[in-house]
């Protein structure tokens, strides 16, 4: 048995039911499948594998505490809350909503993260344009998925992905991470903005917005769970500040946060805990162990030996050749996984500062381009199938095409410059 073709295969096969979803099963199945023939097959031990699964030991427990605060944030009314204010600054505008949503999507990713977008965010946008009456809400929709990724290098903590990059090696400080970030995050939030109108303008034109939207009151409970949202923020900045893993600190956020909130409204835990979206914590498990598999095929140490060359041949062209590889590849088996291979080739080779800030670029931006790129586009479209819209891979790829393709050659340049 050749483990190499049997672990590409397995990984094809794997990333192909995720995107494709045959017989409309949901992503995990795939994933854990693929997983299972991983250890079937004795292509990894049993030891093996758990090592894989335990790599997203940390990202398990921050979906834990998102997926808390957001069902409870939900289920409390404070998204109406928030969609309601929305709406009313828009004056009636569909432009001016969509402006303002991607504002707002934008100041949720820097500070919260990326997959705090999807499921914090996107019920949100929902519920404003449920609010407002328009005809068709896929337009402000995207917005979430879109931005999610864009602006999810902006900040350490803003991507879970940018902590697996760094997980060999010492987190720049905050001062060096924006002076070699800043400016291709700036690039990719007004790229990706200019390419993602550019691409609704049509549904834009003929759309409606209700002028007035009756405020609902904001409840104790509500204004607890936005308190709960906030100091969540808060909690993140202080730990990626101290280098603190940072699921822990939002799992613990989001559970103390549900506990007082369920107390004073001496209500039963069973209802939000059955709403959560467990599915996506085996999806992310499966996914880790089929990067498991690869990288004990000799593959990273290959791959790290044609980019130091590349690199010492040319800085520039390693910056080209690193940023976009990554960018196909996270969507091939998710950016997470995508992270932690990269990661592993990056340290191994000795590359520059700017070499990885590209690899770091192309794993976080390069995952625009299809619906299983990152956690945050997954868990944004489990958010729409619980309200009963659905994109198909293609429908999204097309978008993604448009919007990602720019936005990431844009970010490489002005890091490039």
């Amino acid at each position: 048995m050749n483990p190499v073709y049997y672990t590409s295969a397995i990984a094809i096969a794997t990333a192909a039911g995720v995107v494709l979803r045959p017989f409309r099963w949901p992503e995990a199945i795939w994933a854990v499948a693929g997983a299972v023939l991983i250890l079937a097959l004795g292509i990894l031990t049993p030891a093996e594998v758990w090592s894989g699964i335990a790599k997203g030991f940390d990202v398990y427990l921050f979906l834990i505490g998102m997926m808390l605060l957001s069902e409870l944030a939900r289920r409390e009314g404070l998204f109406d809350w928030v969609a309601a204010i929305a709406v009313s600054y828009a004056k009636g505008s569909p432009r001016r909503l969509f402006v303002m949503i991607y504002l707002v999507g934008v100041v949720v990713t820097a500070l919260l993260s990326n997959d705090a977008t999807a499921v914090v965010l996107t019920p949100a946008v929902y519920a404003g344009c449920r609010a407002a009456k328009v005809k068709d809400p896929l337009p402000y929709l995207y917005i979430c998925a879109f931005i999610a990724n864009a602006a999810s290098f902006v900040l350490p903590i803003s991507n879970p992905a940018n902590l697996v990059i760094f997980a060999g090696g010492e987190m720049p400080p905050l001062s060096r991470w924006l002076g070699t970030f800043l400016g291709p995050s700036i690039a990719a939030i007004v790229v990706t903005f200019i390419a993602l109108y550019w691409s609704q303008r049509r549904v834009l034109a003929s759309d409606t917005v209700a002028d007035k939207v009756e405020r609902p009151v904001l409840s104790l409970p509500a204004k607890l769970a936005g308190v709960g949202l906030l100091a969540t923020a808060a909690v993140l900045i202080s730990a990626s500040a101290m280098h603190i893993d940072l699921g822990l600190p939002t799992f613990l956020a989001g559970a103390l946060t549900s506990i007082a909130v369920l107390a004073i409204m001496r209500q039963s835990p069973i209802e939000i805990i059955k709403d959560v979206s467990w599915a996506v914590l085996p999806l992310v498990a499966g996914l880790f162990v089929i990067v498991e598999a690869v990288n004990h095929t000799g593959v990273t140490s290959l791959i790290a030996e044609h980019l130091k060359a590349i690199s010492e041949h040319s800085e520039t062209q390693a910056i080209g050749i690193g940023g976009i590889s990554v960018a196909l590849f996270s969507n091939l088996v998710n950016n997470l996984p995508a992270g932690l291979f990269a990661a592993s080739a990056v340290q191994a080779a000795q590359v520059s500062d700017r070499v990885t800030a590209a690899v770091l670029i192309g794993v976080d931006l390069g995952p625009n381009l299809s619906v299983t790129g990152s956690l945050a586009t997954i868990l944004w479209l489990t958010a729409l199938r619980r309200e009963g819209i659905y994109v198909s891979a293609l429908d999204f790829l097309k978008i993604g095409v448009v919007v990602m393709t720019p936005a990431l050659l844009a970010s490489l340049l002005v890091l490039c410059l």
